[in-house]
């Protein structure tokens, strides 16, 4: 699901009309994937390559030098088969998909400098597309003040569109409600503007 030179300015104008409004700041952050789980392959053709030659050694009169290119084999095969995409994330348990995602969200909220606004009042919406994780990230001086619930609206709503594949109306519809509930509670006054880019990052 790939954005557009458009999409990019529908979002960064959106993010910048929404911060017009307040003097809180909207960070957005698309990812393919929070992990390549490089290591999922390799755990699983290990530890089934490491069975195979316990019923060979049981049941059958092979060599020795037999039954290791056996476990070679087995251990090159799977690893290969494993390492396709689709079939390796498919190895990874739900929790430990959300687990990861939630980790790739929290080190953005970091890079992105969201935490560094005047008064701790920026937010970070993060959708990594291969966990099918999305989430919106409230630095604590907009968490005091907006419940958890109000957040998890916007993420349900982008979430809808991106399961009809257009991501990039998600992202302006989910900036436009992040900047209304900003602009309630830091209407603009004197605090310098624009101390985050006006973008959305893919990674």
């Amino acid at each position: 699901m790939e954005l557009t030179p458009a999409d990019h300015a529908r979002i960064s104008d959106a993010i910048a009309q929404a911060e017009r409004q307040t003097r809180g700041e909207i960070v957005c952050v698309l990812a393919h994937a929070s992990s390549d789980y490089a290591n999922v392959p390799l755990l699983w053709a290990s530890m089934i390559a490491l069975i195979v030659p316990w019923p060979l050694i049981a049941f059958t009169q092979m060599s020795v030098q037999r039954i290791y290119i056996m476990e070679l084999v087995v251990f090159i095969g799977l690893f290969l088969l494993l390492s396709r995409p689709a079939l390796r994330l498919w190895l990874v348990p739900k929790r430990v998909l959300r687990a990861q995602a939630h980790r790739a969200a929290l080190g953005q909220f970091m890079m992105r400098g969201v935490s560094n606004t005047t008064e701790r009042t920026g937010i970070l919406i993060y959708v990594s597309l291969a966990e099918r994780y999305a989430r919106v990230i409230a630095d604590e001086g907009i968490a005091a003040k907006i419940a958890q619930p109000e957040w998890q609206q916007i993420v349900d709503a982008l979430v809808a569109h991106a399961q009809k594949g257009d991501m990039a109306t998600g992202f302006v519809e989910a900036v436009a409600a992040a900047g209304r509930h900003l602009a309630a509670h830091f209407p603009p006054d004197a605090t310098p503007k624009d101390q985050l880019p006006n973008r959305i990052y893919v990674v």
